[in-house]
């Protein structure tokens, strides 16, 4: 007896030791690079960027140890920062380039390695952003960037900053080099650049690439370099660069990418579901939490059987793309389940994909690469042409489901023939042509017509450059809005950061919606149970009720295993007031993902109660942080970041949408703050989806926040867009002047923000009535523009209120006044001061009284609330409700 247990014993003991070795086998194929160069150029000192990775100055004494040596640059700071960076290390320091110069890395020889370069363009040592034209070579002959604007690229895509990625084949001699040249074609070009990454790979492009269009051939990388065009995380979160496996990648949502009528429903592995990487895949393919998410075509087979699950993306012509897309069935077990066809740019990639039985099994990683050649497109004018990525159930197979899946995505093009991986920046068109050449006329007017940047050399130049830069960007926005297109197309997302929404399975006969939800809405959002929501809450503890609304209460919680706080905002149990409010907020937010919009994580409808999960906003709602807090009052500078960041939620809102949405109560409570200062619009209970192409307005009833409410739809109840123009305009007036919308308790002429400061703009008096913290750190040229920008936007009629597209423009256009103020562009006389107030001209003149005090709005605040509560609407965060 004892024999046999000893032996049971010893066969146990093998058994836990091979599982330990295989686990130990598994774990130790995630990659770790043997050369890793962070490089902030244009920077003395060694830091960590927002993410926690180290950066070396390339001017520090660290650099010849690490290998590396360049010339003939300028270190340069920038003269502002972007609220969008996300992060001051490496963007806020630059090596400028006026002539060749050349950076030289010594690296290991045997390995492919990845080159990122990072680009932010902004005013460095006095010189024009526009100017910045120049070419990146690298070792081997290879052209990296040819001709290249940094300047027209970001405002193209609508970004602050811009980042290539680059993979270069094993270097034989030891070294990279990477040679910046200023174009010759453009006077007074020069080059620069803010990061340099160089981060050796395993070769993870080890498998020939199907052709797609030829029967039977195949491509290979060999040594070819990459550029890396989309990399993304289909149906999950993004992921940062310090948790990818050793890359450094970063992945991004795939929702703007998404085309057609579809977006099809999201899906998350279960808490048991275990990600196993097969012996051939290494886990350095893609990070774990690409496999655990996925997208899916939803739970009607009818449905899905008529539409095609899309992605389309922006490329250059004249290269071959390799698009490789990750799986990994999450759900089903057996073969013959789901199976798919792949398509790419209309032609047939791969028929009958049947994720189970490439793999065996479920929860197993597996990746497909496919190589496409993508020539001009019929029309000679095309500055670019499209990528079109499609998934649809396969017919001919007779599967289960009628169902396709995508868990990851990565488009990479190929150097051609010469080397070249340069592609063209994009070309204005006529009408932005026409906006440039006005623009052109206006920056040759005399000085004396346009000082807004003071006395400083090039202010003429500088203001040009920004209204050019805004003018592309509110263009092409407007032209992809125009266009039908879900978001910012090109190498970068619109926006970062989203949470992953996790549906219940799709195949096993469950029904994703609720009672009030739309199939699938409520299968783009995670649905929590009670019991979830009860032990995020504590049971509903009072002590973690962060606000009231007439929705019901707003609680602190945390959520999967206490790793993420969120807010969670409750009903009133005994109420069904909420219902229509808690199904609108759904249906709006699972469809949204914005860097400026509050994220909707999920929703909870089981045992009479409703309750929805939202990132948790750590600095609370803008209002508490303006009047009638204990809170250190907002620098000017950040409330007109704040500003913006609030324009850019709304904007999207109008134009970057498959549809107009209206948010109908935009109001300061309703934009909330994060851990950042980040602002986020929140509160879609009252939204409405805009008119059609047909239509004008929508005609619908009266809803809305009093003293926010827009004049023309009250009166005639028609909404459009310039309704939450109106509203937003207010709250300039609102973060301006730091006092309450309503404020009863004063003179009839004085309780509306929006007349009285309409009233006392046009009379020249406005400076009596800004809040006294902030009056003497404005410059006048910015309140000047911030100014007509709100009384634009309360215009009694739509017609005469600017869109948000506009008002956007011009704030950003007060906010690079207010910075070159700051770095002494312009006079000190043009600060607002208590003796010195403005007149509607702009012109410093003897004030009178200095207008409210700020405890006398706090004093009344709540008779405020009173009448708000008149109208009892849901919002995210407000401490006395509405």
């Amino acid at each position: 007896m004892a024999t046999i247990i000893t032996q049971i014993f010893i066969v146990i003991l093998s058994l836990f030791l091979f599982n330990l070795r295989l686990s130990a086998a598994i774990d130790g194929r995630g990659y770790k690079p043997s050369d890793s160069i962070l490089l902030n150029c244009g920077s003395s000192s060694d830091e960590a960027d927002a993410d926690g990775r180290k950066w070396i100055g390339d001017s520090s004494p660290k650099i010849s140890a690490a290998g590396i040596t360049f010339g003939n640059s300028t270190p340069s700071q920038a003269a502002f920062q972007d609220p969008s960076l996300p992060s001051s290390i490496p963007y806020m320091t630059a090596a400028v380039f006026q002539s060749e110069a050349t950076y030289k890395f010594h690296v290991s020889k045997d390995e492919r390695h990845l080159i990122r370069l990072h680009f932010y363009p902004a005013s460095y040592n006095g010189l024009n952003a526009e100017d910045g034209f120049f070419g990146v070579t690298a070792s081997g002959g290879l052209t990296l960037l040819h001709n290249f604007s940094a300047y027209i690229t970001a405002q193209a895509l609508t970004q602050g900053y811009i980042v290539r990625e680059f993979s270069l084949p094993p270097a034989e001699e030891g070294f990279i080099t990477l040679t910046f040249k200023p174009d010759a074609k453009h006077p007074a070009a020069f080059a620069f650049v803010n990061g340099i990454e160089v981060i050796s790979m395993p070769e993870i492009f080890t498998d020939a690439s199907t052709m797609v269009g030829f029967a039977d051939s195949s491509l290979s990388v060999g040594s070819s370099a990459l550029q890396t065009m989309y990399r993304l995380n289909v149906g999950g979160n993004y992921i940062a660069p310090s948790n990818d496996t050793g890359l450094s990648r970063t992945w991004y949502d795939d929702t703007p990418y998404i085309t057609g009528a579809g977006v099809g429903v999201t899906a998350a592995a279960g808490p048991r579901v275990k990600i196993r990487y097969p012996p051939d895949i290494p886990s350095y393919i893609a990070p774990v939490d690409v496999y655990r998410t996925a997208r899916q075509m939803g739970p009607d087979p009818k449905v899905n059987i008529q539409y095609n699950l899309s992605w389309s993306f922006q490329i250059d012509a004249n290269f071959t793309y390799v698009v490789r897309l990750h799986f990994c069935e999450i759900q089903l077990s057996k073969v013959n389940q789901r199976v798919f066809d792949v398509f790419i740019n209309n032609q047939t990639a791969q028929k009958d994909v049947d994720i189970i039985a490439m793999t065996s099994s479920m929860a197993v990683p597996v990746y497909k690469d496919y190589a496409i050649f993508i020539s001009d497109g019929p029309n000679e004018d095309d500055d670019d042409d499209e990528l079109l990525v499609e998934l649809h159930p396969s017919v001919d197979a007779k599967p289960e489901y009628y169902d396709a899946i995508l868990n990851g995505m990565e488009i990479f093009k190929l150097s051609d023939a010469g080397g070249n991986l340069a592609g063209p920046n994009p070309n204005p068109s006529e009408m932005l042509e026409d906006d440039l050449q006005t623009m052109r006329e206006f920056k040759s007017e005399p000085r004396g017509k346009f000082n807004v940047i003071g006395g400083a050399a090039g202010g003429a130049a500088a203001a040009a450059g920004i209204v050019f830069a805004l003018v592309l960007a509110v263009y092409q926005r407007k032209k992809r809005a125009i266009a039908g297109e879900p978001g910012s197309s090109g190498w970068l997302p619109l926006y970062g950061n989203s949470h992953t929404t996790e549906s219940k399975s799709t195949i096993s006969g469950k029904s994703c919606a609720s009672s009030h939800l739309s199939t699938m809405a409520a299968c783009l959002c995670r649905h929590f149970s009670i019991a979830e929501i009860k032990q995020a809450t504590k049971n509903f503890e009072e002590s973690l009720v962060i606000g009231v609304g007439g929705f019901g209460k707003v609680y602190k919680g945390n959520i999967d295993g206490g790793t993420t706080k969120v807010a969670i905002k409750r009903s009133n149990p005994d109420s069904q007031q909420g219902v229509h409010e808690f199904q609108t907020e759904i249906e709006m937010l699972s469809k949204l993902r914005h860097k400026h919009l509050v994220s909707l994580i999920g929703y909870c409808e089981e045992d009479n109660e409703m309750c929805l999960v939202y990132d948790y906003m750590a600095y609370g709602t803008l209002r508490e942080h303006l009047y009638k807090t204990n809170k250190p009052a907002l620098p000017w500078k950040q409330r007109l970041e704040i500003s913006i960041g609030a324009a850019r939620g709304l904007h999207y809102l109008h134009t970057g949408a498959k549809y107009t949405i209206i948010h109908r109560d935009v109001k300061t409570t309703n934009i909330l703050l994060d851990e950042k200062w980040v602002a986020k619009v929140s509160d879609f209970g009252l939204s409405k989806t805009g008119p059609t192409m047909n239509q004008s307005h929508v005609s619908t009833v009266v809803k809305g926040s009093f003293g926010y409410l827009d004049p023309e739809y009250f009166r005639r109840q028609q909404l459009t867009d310039k309704s939450d123009v109106y509203s937003f305009g207010v709250v300039l007036f609102e973060i301006l002047c730091a006092r309450p919308a309503l404020n009863p308790s004063l003179p009839k002429e004085q309780v509306s923000l929006a007349d009285w400061a309409l009233h006392n703009q046009r009379k020249g008096t406005l400076a009596e009535i800004i809040d006294p913290v902030i009056k003497g750190n404005i410059y006048s040229e910015c309140l000047k523009k911030f100014a007509e920008t709100a009384e634009k936007c309360v215009s009694d009629h739509g017609i005469d209120r600017p869109s948000m597209g506009d008002v956007l423009w011009n704030l950003e256009f007060a906010l690079q006044l207010q910075e070159s103020f700051e770095n002494g562009g312009a006079s000190a006389r043009g600060s607002i001061g208590d003796v010195s107030e403005l007149s509607a001209g702009g012109e410093a003149v003897d004030g009178g009284h200095r207008g409210q005090k700020r405890d006398e709005d706090d004093e009344a605040n709540d008779q405020s609330d009173g009448v708000n509560d008149m109208a009892v609407f849901s919002q995210l965060v407000n401490p006395k409700g509405r």
